[in-house]
């Protein structure tokens, strides 16, 4: 519709300037053919244009008119059926929250009874300490000639020269190594005198022991 409109306005600017140009420069300029062409052109459109606002008015009319009882069953039963799924979903939070609540009571029991029994016992809490703490790296190879470790590393800013990292398997320490030299493809690691023998195998862990 606003393609229509633009064309006729340029059209009935294109009539007046011909009309003007025939004022100033003579009939010759402006035949009555190309005149009358115009004109032809502009009622066709008009025409057109009066076609489409009659069609828009005609939607508009349908758009506002009263939906039937049929039209308002079924938005009423699509309304119920929100309604219903909704519920459902504020039943299933609710018992999803209830049960969050429950494992965090229950965890929050355990952690008391563990610090309780770890207060008359030492190695219990230093069991816990060493399970929780953080995986620096996995050995890859240990070659037992040199008795060094070459690891993979998992946490980089808590490597270097000189770092002290621990073999830890389930709760225990099995030795500890020093970090000799440190690449993008890894870590070397020599092991520490004074633990006893030991077997490093690929995929030990490697922490940071605790104090």
């Amino acid at each position: 519709m606003k393609l229509l409109l633009g064309a006729t306005v340029a059209l009935l600017l294109g009539a007046l300037a011909v009309s003007w140009q025939g004022m100033r420069r003579g009939v010759e300029n402006a035949s009555p053919d190309e005149i009358a062409r115009l004109k032809k052109q502009v009622t066709e459109l008009r025409q057109e244009q009066d076609k489409l606002e009659l069609e828009r008015q005609l939607q508009q009319l349908k758009l506002n008119a009263p939906a039937t009882p049929e039209a308002n069953a079924a938005q009423i039963e699509a309304v119920k059926a929100e309604v219903e799924l909704n519920r459902a979903k504020l039943a299933q939070i609710e018992a999803d929250k209830a049960a969050r609540d429950a494992r965090l009571a229950q965890d929050e029991e355990g952690l008391l009874s563990q610090r309780d029994l770890e207060k008359g016992d030492s190695e219990l809490r230093r069991a816990r300490m060493i399970g929780e703490a953080l995986l620096i790296g996995r050995i890859r190879e240990y070659v037992t000639e040199s008795g060094f470790i070459t690891f993979d590393i998992l946490m980089p800013e808590q490597v270097q020269n000189g770092t002290v990292l621990a073999l830890r398997r389930k709760t225990g320490i099995l030795g500890q190594f020093t970090v000799s030299d440190v690449t993008p493809e890894g870590g070397i690691a020599d092991l520490l005198p004074g633990i006893g023998r030991i077997e490093p195998k690929p995929g030990d862990e490697l922490i940071l022991p605790p104090p």
